[in-house]
């Protein structure tokens, strides 16, 4: 219900955050699940997504964007290039600098990671949801996407 403002009850909109912030965090957990038959952790996936979407970063600039401190970015990166999914680079102006960049091991299992979270959901998008219900979903996606810009 609105008021005659046409704005919702702060109490209302109060219980509408709790209610959203308790359901997004159980599909975050159901989504992380689906991802378990990948081997990797949650920081490392972050990281290889950020390479992925932003291209090689120092160190510094990952730690920065993710808020972690640079020796914790580092601790994730060397398991990572252990690993084979990030490959390390000298900086093109910056010698004391060195880029991270997601090698092709590295993307194919960050692909293999999102597709089984998407294909999970997918499902049960399609199987828990009546039409009526995706439609609403569908039309809320770009509200939720709002939500979570800068």
């Amino acid at each position: 219900m609105t008021s005659e403002s046409g704005q919702r009850p702060p109490a209302e909109v109060a219980a509408a955050s709790a209610d959203l912030r308790v359901a997004a965090g159980r599909l975050l957990r159901r989504l992380h699940a689906a991802r378990e038959s990948v081997e990797m952790t949650m920081a490392q996936a972050v990281v290889l997504s950020r390479l992925s979407v932003e291209g090689p970063m120092s160190v510094a600039d990952l730690a920065r964007a993710e808020r972690v401190r640079p020796q914790s970015m580092r601790t994730t990166l060397g398991t990572l290039e252990q690993r084979g999914l990030v490959a390390r680079a000298a900086h093109p102006t910056d010698r004391r600098q060195v880029l991270m960049s997601l090698s092709a091991a590295g993307a194919a299992l960050l692909l293999q990671a999102q597709g089984a979270k998407e294909g999970w959901l997918a499902h049960a998008i399609a199987t828990k949801l009546s039409p009526a219900e995706q439609d609403s979903l569908i039309a809320a996606i770009p509200l939720l996407a709002r939500l979570g810009e800068d």
